[in-house]
């Protein structure tokens, strides 16, 4: 197992030591151009990034620009932390009129940096920069399955190359959330130095901290007797992290197990595809769904496995949910659509193939079982030590801007 490498992050940039905060210096206006502040794991971190700036007294300049036009969940937090949100008046498909709008906003919020948070879509943002005195353009790729938002597969094969040429030319920073991720952009072209960069996104380990992790009040609260063995899945029900699979593996292992439950945390497309498939297995009382929590380290560390049976192809860009999962001292059942960029290297995991099938899967997760449980504690000095750090990842985001 090769974990984050530290070394592929480094730049001049990240070499300058934060100011303390009573240095008087100009700050600087970053526009940060993002879908909405909802639960998207890249708003997410960069609210998380915000807080804590707040926390060690560190002034930001941030704006967010959201391409929605809906408020969203976390619009009034992040008011409260000092930035301003705004939404884009027309929607990106209008894409003229979207352009201009946006390029208004650049123009009279006077920013000194443009960071752009979607991937290759970040191309129609930079061609409303175009000529502005704006001093950094950055692109920030958190995703490696290369979306292009239209439904035309012929129109997705067609806007592909140039708007990652685009990217290339007019961002002077591309930066990407793991590895696997910036290659996939770059798409075989070389790293150029201080230029094409890994940042590992801060993880908040004060939670799981303080989290208490009451196995048996856990239980109670979902009907289920004190010898339950949970097997978690907490993320969005969606394609791309394969919940159907999850539920097929949840049978395979009551098979082995008949103390097996599955909890699904959280929310999306394919909610109806997962009870159906719940359903004509007969697990429905083995299964708890519970919607998107606001207290999933309390969840995970009263759980017994981790499961994110991601494809293959493309692969995760990057995954929160693995770093919290082992701050919460679970076993991990993992895809080869996991790379190992998240993994500390205290983990516990085993990584299959989807064709190796659930039975497979099920036989892991038993002999994941039969290990002695994770250590929170080493998980948590791993952290400290990592990339992933809160006061590492504040101070390279912030050398991003410099």
């Amino acid at each position: 197992m090769a974990p984050y490498c530290s070394h592929q992050i480094a730049s001049p940039a990240f070499a300058r030591p934060l100011p303390p905060p009573d240095v008087e210096e100009e700050l600087r206006r970053v526009v940060h151009v993002v879908e909405s502040l909802d639960r998207g794991s890249a708003e997410m971190w960069l609210l998380r990034m915000l807080r804590h700036a707040r926390i060690r007294e560190i002034g930001l300049d941030w704006t967010f620009y959201c391409t929605l036009q809906r408020p969203g969940s976390n619009d009034e937090e992040a008011r409260a932390l000092g930035a301003k949100v705004i939404h884009s008046p027309v929607p990106l498909g209008r894409t003229l009129a979207f352009v201009h709008a946006l390029r208004q906003e650049l123009r009279c919020g006077k920013y000194h940096v443009l960071h752009c948070h979607h991937d290759l879509v970040s191309a129609v943002y930079l061609l409303a920069a175009m000529g502005l005195p704006i001093r950094r353009r950055i692109v920030h790729v958190h995703n490696a399955d290369e979306v292009v938002p239209t439904a035309s597969l012929f129109k997705q094969r067609l806007y592909r190359e140039p708007m990652r040429k685009l990217c290339m030319t007019m961002a002077d920073r591309v930066v990407a959330n793991s590895n696997h991720t910036l290659d996939i952009f770059l798409a075989g072209r070389s790293r150029r130095r201080a230029v094409d960069i890994v940042h590992y996104m801060g993880i908040d380990a004060s939670r799981f901290e303080r989290a208490r992790g009451d196995r048996l009040a856990f239980r109670r609260e979902l009907g289920l007797g004190e010898e339950a063995l949970i097997l978690l899945f907490a993320g969005r029900m969606v394609p791309e992290k394969n919940p159907v699979y999850a539920v097929d593996v949840l049978s395979q292992m009551r098979r082995l197990h008949p103390a097996v439950i599955g909890v699904f945390v959280g929310s999306g497309g394919l909610d109806g595809d997962v009870r159906k498939r719940v359903t004509e297995l007969r697990l429905d009382t083995a299964v708890r769904y519970l919607g998107w929590r606001d207290d999933v380290p309390e969840i995970m560390c009263c759980s017994d496995w981790f499961i994110l049976p991601h494809p293959e192809h493309p692969v995760e860009g990057f995954g929160f949910a693995i770093i919290e999962a082992q701050l919460a001292g679970l076993r991990m059942l993992l895809s080869r659509g996991i790379l190992d960029d998240p993994l500390l290297p205290t983990a516990s995991f085993r990584r299959l193939a989807l064709a190796a099938g659930p039975e497979q899967w099920a036989h892991a997760a038993m002999e994941l079982l039969s290990n002695q449980v994770p250590s929170r504690a080493a998980a948590l000095d791993a952290l400290r030590e990592s990339p992933m750090n809160m006061d590492r990842a504040l101070k390279g985001l912030l050398g991003l801007h410099t």
